[in-house]
């Protein structure tokens, strides 16, 4: 069965896009830590992060990267921290999050945004993207 993440890449669950490629998605974290929160997947479902292959991984960490820079160009914060869990959905996935303070990584906390401030969001750090 697909997971949530696969429905997204294949537009069967809407998401507030922020970059792409031909092998990666990033989306605004619908229940975020922080303003900024991103998700940054591969399109193909693969569970565990380690369970990628290095180039793959690499990659992944490429295109992460790229995201974050846009990011912290974004959204006013101290550093982008970034995470690997996975236990909510099983397809990879780096979360970024703009910190300001450590709260921000508590992934009990959750910071409420309006659909129409999620799409502006993610047109604004969209425009920063360089892939």
């Amino acid at each position: 069965m697909p997971t949530l993440f696969t429905k997204i890449v294949k537009g069967e669950v809407p998401a507030y896009k922020v970059a792409e490629n031909s092998q990666f998605l990033a989306f605004l974290d619908i229940r975020p830590n922080a303003k900024g929160h991103v998700l940054c997947i591969p399109k193909k479902e693969i569970d565990k992060i380690w369970d990628l292959g290095e180039e793959m991984y690499h990659e992944l960490m490429r295109f992460a990267r790229s995201v974050s820079i846009a990011l912290e160009k974004t959204v006013p914060c101290k550093r982008v921290g970034m995470a690997v869990v996975g236990l909510e959905v099983p397809h990879t996935h780096v979360h970024l999050i703009p910190l300001n303070s450590m709260k921000d990584m508590d992934f009990s906390n959750h910071f409420e945004m309006s659909d129409e401030e999620f799409k502006e969001l993610a047109a604004a750090i969209n425009s920063n993207i360089e892939l």
